[in-house]
């Protein structure tokens, strides 16, 4: 499988998996991200990049 393929397989599962919370459990799904939306933007950003380090450690130990 080319980088593209791989690229495209990652999104759709990304994709699958986050459209599964809303999903199964759309009460909670909303009071979450509606508790998260309430916090200030540097909690939120902090969030994010603890999010993608894990992400970029995941590929590390996969590949």
């Amino acid at each position: 499988m080319d980088i593209v393929g791989s690229l495209l397989l990652a999104i759709a599962l990304m994709l699958v998996i986050e459209g599964m919370f809303p999903f199964v459990f759309p009460s909670a799904w909303r009071d979450t991200f509606r508790r998260i939306a309430e916090r200030p933007t540097h909690q939120i950003r902090i969030g994010g990049l603890i999010v993608m380090l894990l992400g970029l450690i995941l590929l590390f130990f996969v590949t």
